[in-house]
């Protein structure tokens, strides 16, 4: 997110309430389960709860909480420092705590960075307090080898497993999911590959047209491939339940009546009998609606009272018939605070 909303590395510049606003439209446009990265819950333990109750409320399905200390960065990324046991430990009770008062089942995933910051044992320790304290799923981020991998699957072993592959070149050795399956694992993330491909595709692309050329047809999909998977079809389909039967303009002869309002006042006039109307015009009147004026003048002594502003408009509302005679004139006092 900080890379694709900011341009910016994950070193703790995306905030919380960007997180919230990017999180609650990924929710909101596809149908299977988010997991969102809540980082170090930014702040203390009431500010982790605010956190998780947000994420709640934007649709996430999960949460994952670490334990770095703030500004955080990537785990995999040199100058990791976390907290002390006891703060991290207490942080994720206060996410349960959350979830319990908001009565939700989101699924919180508890992370430790003490691994590259501590020790392997250490990220151990923390790994079994945190599922102690009542963490749905533990995240040892950056172990350095399928042995230490195989460790931290047998923590807790009711507990599921996350690993995270960083493609391209991090600390832990880039497996299949059939490969972390067979260690012990429940849930996999590839964080880099849909960023890292599409990184690649828009310099290609980006290339190709400095050079004066177009990008190869077989690196996009064509145009009725996009309108499908952006939803351009489906709109066209549902728009046909709402189409009228017919275009013709809303009149008075819909009602019988003749209507105008303002904020405040309203005026409802019946179109005179049939026969009387034919009798003096054939067609419709003309109604006009005049611009409003301004209250030149407030009070007896031009002064701005207490409720000066208030009443400072009129609005004209005139008609004339098609045959030229005026049939109604009025200015009616309007609302608008000044």
């Amino acid at each position: 997110m900080s890379a694709a909303r900011l341009g910016l590395p994950d070193t703790g510049f995306i905030s919380y309430g960007e997180m919230l606003d990017q999180g609650q439209q990924i929710t909101q446009a596809v149908s299977i389960p988010v997991i969102g990265d809540g980082d170090n819950g930014y702040g203390n333990a009431l500010n982790v709860k605010r956190t998780v109750k947000g994420y709640i409320r934007a649709g996430f399905a999960g949460i994952i909480l670490e334990d770095q200390v703030s500004p955080k960065a990537c785990g995999h990324t040199q100058g990791r420092k976390v907290l002390p046991r006891e703060e991290a430990v207490m942080k994720i009770k206060a996410a349960v705590d959350a979830r319990k008062e908001s009565g939700s089942d989101i699924v919180i995933v508890a992370r430790t960075d003490s691994r590259q910051a501590v020790s392997l044992d250490e990220s151990l320790w923390r790994s079994r307090a945190f599922a102690d304290a009542g963490a749905d799923v533990l995240f040892i981020d950056a172990l350095a080898s399928k042995e230490e991998m195989k460790a931290f699957c047998e923590v807790s072993p009711l507990v599921p497993k996350l690993a995270n592959m960083l493609e391209g070149g991090g600390k832990t050795p880039i497996l299949t999911p059939f490969e972390l399956e067979d260690i012990g694992y429940k849930l996999v993330v590839y964080p880099l590959s849909l960023m890292g491909v599409s990184i690649r595709a828009m310099q290609d692309a980006l290339t190709a047209l400095k050079g004066g050329r177009l990008p190869p047809p077989g690196s996009m999909p064509s145009f009725e491939e996009l309108k499908e998977i952006l939803g351009f079809n489906a709109y066209y389909e549902e728009e046909k339940r709402y189409i009228a039967r017919t275009n013709r303009p809303f009149s008075s002869r819909d009602t019988g009546y003749m209507s105008v309002s303002s904020n405040t006042y309203s005026i409802e006039r019946r179109t005179q009998d049939p026969q009387e109307s034919r009798a003096q015009s054939p067609q419709e009147p003309i109604v006009e609606v005049i611009t409003p004026d301004v209250y030149n003048s407030y009070d007896a002594d031009s002064s701005r009272g207490p409720f000066s502003g208030i009443w400072s408009r009129t609005l004209r509302i005139k008609i004339t018939g098609r045959d030229g005679f005026e049939k109604l004139d009025v200015r009616i006092p309007v609302s608008f605070p000044v």
